[in-house]
């Protein structure tokens, strides 16, 4: 009765907007939230939060700031503010709504919140690596997830034919709703499979891969936020190379002449180096983000 009684009396005194911007970046701040799920800071997490919950526009929060809250509305909000506060869920996961730059996504837990260094250094169509994005006929998302890394790659290569594969189901279930709200049915392909299993014939003039990489030790100590996220889209063994490995030993048999392959390791450069000390790897700098993905040529892979 007493937490009803507590929420309610937040109800009747947080009537504004601004009332409760600033309640819940208190709030959140006194619970030493971690943010790196679409956010780095409480401030922007709250931001986020109020403009998605009242279906307001993105980018229009000042001159809302003294808008009446519905009771209704106040009810949703300290719902979500509890939710993240009390079981850490990750923001995404509450509001089933990520973003990759300019572009929205639904997603939850059955698949990882969608963050990527590749947004960035697809934003110029892989140039210098890919000279001619129109001529980019196939294009590959491995470990595609929530779809997101695949629909990026089919607005950078319109005339691409995209194919997206993970090993999860439920993952690829996320996906199909997202390349559904994109339109893109006729041009990304789902396939559940083993890494290049379902495609075993098959060559691209690019593949991309945002593979799990996080390593034992890692795992053991993420924030309770990430705990949330399926471990198999994380973890990843002793060096968080088990599926880069597996990866690179059959790369070459699926790139057309010419083609390039780029995978995202997060900060484990120095692990891919000691393991694969012979690999002319070229780390890409996107000029916010440095040595976070890999490009190789197809000449440059092992056989």
């Amino acid at each position: 009765m007493s937490e009803m009684n507590e929420m309610n009396e937040i109800i009747d005194e947080l009537i504004t907007v601004r009332d409760w911007l600033r309640w819940t970046v208190s709030r959140f701040n006194a619970s030493e939230l971690f943010f790196c799920h679409g956010t780095y800071n409480a401030w922007d997490e709250a931001v986020w939060m109020l403009l998605s919950a009242l279906e307001l526009p993105r980018d229009r929060l000042e001159p809302l700031l003294d808008a009446r809250v519905l009771t209704s509305e106040r009810r949703r909000l300290f719902e979500l503010v509890e939710r993240r506060v009390e079981q850490r869920v990750p923001m995404a996961y509450l509001l089933h709504e990520a973003w990759l730059g300019p572009l929205q996504f639904y997603v939850d837990n059955r698949t990882i919140v969608p963050r990527s260094y590749f947004i960035e250094l697809l934003e110029d169509s892989f140039s210098p690596w890919v000279e001619d994005a129109d001529a980019v006929g196939s294009a590959l998302d491995m470990c595609t997830g929530s779809g997101c890394l695949a629909i990026l790659l089919a607005q950078v290569f319109p005339q691409a034919q995209i194919d997206a594969i993970d090993l999860s189901a439920a993952a690829l279930e996320v996906a199909q709703r997202n390349v559904a709200d994109y339109g893109l049915e006729d041009r990304v392909s789902l396939l559940q499979s083993d890494l290049f299993a379902a495609v075993p014939d098959k060559r691209y003039d690019v593949i991309i891969c945002n593979p799990p990489y996080v390593t034992t030790q890692a795992m053991a100590e993420l924030p309770e936020e990430y705990r949330h996220e399926p471990a198999l889209a994380l973890a990843a063994g002793d060096d968080g190379l088990d599926l880069v490995r597996r990866i690179l030993r059959a790369a070459h048999r699926h790139l057309n002449p010419g083609g390039v392959i780029a995978v995202e390791v997060g900060h484990n450069r120095a692990l891919v180096e000691e393991a694969f000390p012979h690999l002319p790897a070229i780390w890409l700098d996107s000029g916010r983000s440095a040595d976070k993905v890999f490009l190789l040529r197809d000449g440059d892979l092992p056989c």
